[in-house]
């Protein structure tokens, strides 16, 4: 949330910035209203004074004889002067607060005005693959291997749904322990929330009011209730209302949770399968730090999006994404963008997020202060946020090389896919392999079931 007295001081900066995301911003309604606000309190603070001096003279007018019921009835009438001042102010504050909550956060100076058109490619890892074929889409991929029941989804479900079957549900796994790992050796600490929220985390958050609609709420619930959207949500509320002290800061969390949001994709190719759904799994990245440890947290958890993609053997650029793409509610956004043969376009697979200090003033007042010193609090800069959309990831590479070979062998026998090679082994062998612990052995599986799947599963 902006920070009204900006707008007050700099009407012009702030509507030039937020031209930069698309937003026609009017400062008039605002000025007005802090205008009416301020004389509103002068009145106030004047009426509570003059009734405070009325009342302390009551004494001595009452033992020189005078009359007091002539001061009674002054106190009473500037009572309830000042009751019907104060009211209209409660309504001038919350009608500012609604002016002002709606509007996006201010863009970081260096991003490029308007939408995804501007976005601009600053890393790219790897080469796209060429083929001597047709690649084929990750819905037939699925479809065809048995890892994925569509049908059956929409059945139980409904449309914007799946069912991860057998292999496919191992490897859903598999890359969830993949991130869960690499995140705990960071130093980042699990979280597991709850997936029903109340209204104040949604705010907080800097989703609500602007996405209200995009959740799903609980129906029957005082109050209101609504199911996580991400697991950011959760995460960016933890410590609200709190004192942080500072030698705690900063404080790295992730969690995993199924994600829940009114955002089904359409028939169209860019939109269909697994692209966009009513649920899918992630894994966030949430940092609490200091306005001077802002920008390096920021850059480490694009570090770590991009050493998670790169272990995953994926072609990708990262964008620096202009102003007008970037999150409603952050200041800055990076997408990972992964290469997708099928459709011949890059696919944001992981965001990263940088919010600034508005995101901490969604926060009740205690929860917007650290401790630097016993005497010398100072505000929580902001929560550098980063996700990563499992399922997105998982598309992509059932996608890549038209799935020749989706699985990175190595990493995915690390996390939990071990029990697969020595099934499918023991179906194709008759036998149980020895032991998976010897490096030849597990050199040979690996090299038996990257022939195995390229001819046998996943062949144009």
């Amino acid at each position: 949330m902006i920070d009204v007295k900006l707008i007050l001081e700099k009407p012009e900066y702030v509507k030039e910035a937020l031209k930069k995301k698309n937003w026609e911003f009017d400062p008039a309604p605002i000025q007005k209203l802090s205008e009416e606000r301020l004389s509103l309190l002068k009145e106030v603070e004047a009426s509570k004074a003059e009734q405070n001096r009325l009342s302390a003279s009551v004494p001595s007018v009452k033992k020189e004889g005078g009359d007091i019921k002539a001061i009674f009835a002054k106190v009473k009438e500037l009572g309830a002067a000042t009751k019907a001042s104060e009211e209209r102010l409660k309504a001038i504050e919350a009608e500012l607060k609604s002016l002002i909550e709606v509007l996006p956060n201010l863009p970081d100076p260096d991003l490029a005005a308007g939408g995804k058109e501007n976005n601009k490619p600053f890393y790219v890892y790897g080469k796209k693959p060429e083929f001597g074929f047709t690649p084929k889409d990750h819905v037939t991929l699925c479809e065809s291997c048995g890892l994925i029941d569509y049908k059956r989804a929409a059945k139980i479900s409904g449309t914007g749904t799946w069912v991860y079957t057998n292999l496919g549900a191992r490897l859903e796994w598999a890359l969830l322990n993949y991130f869960i790992a690499n995140h705990l050796a960071d130093g980042y600490e699990m979280i597991l929330p709850p997936h029903i929220l109340n209204y104040q985390s949604g705010y907080t958050a800097g989703q609500f009011p602007k996405f209200e609609e995009d959740v799903f709420w609980l129906e029957g619930c005082e109050p209101r209730k609504f199911i996580l959207p991400t697991a950011e949500t959760a995460l960016v509320n933890l410590h609200r209302d709190e004192i942080l002290p500072l030698d705690q800061l900063p404080r790295k969390y992730f969690a995993y949770t199924p994600c829940y949001r009114k955002e089904a994709g359409s028939y169209r190719t860019e939109e269909r399968g697994m692209i966009r759904g009513y649920q899918f799994d992630k894994v966030e990245m949430v940092q609490y730090t200091t306005e001077e440890g802002s920008d390096a947290a920021f850059d480490e958890m694009v570090k770590k999006a991009m050493k998670l993609v790169e272990g995953l053997g994926l072609h990708f650029q990262v964008d620096k994404l202009a102003a007008g793409d970037c999150s409603h509610s952050m200041a800055r956004t990076y997408d990972i963008e992964v290469w997708i043969p099928s459709m011949g376009i890059y696919k944001e697979v992981r965001s990263c997020h940088q919010p600034h200090l508005p995101s901490a003033r969604r926060t009740a007042p205690a929860g917007r202060w650290l401790h630097r010193d016993p005497g010398s609090p100072s505000s929580i800069y902001g929560r550098t946020r980063g996700h990563q959309a499992n399922q997105k990831i998982s598309l992509r590479k059932f996608a890549r090389h038209s799935c020749r070979a989706f699985l990175s062998l190595s990493l995915l026998l690390r996390y939990n896919l071990p029990a697969i090679v020595r099934e499918r082994l023991r179906t194709r062998s008759g036998g149980e392999p020895s032991s998976l612990k010897h490096p030849f052995l597990a050199r040979w599986f690996i090299c038996y079931l990257w022939t195995w799947m390229r001819n046998i599963w996943l062949s144009p």
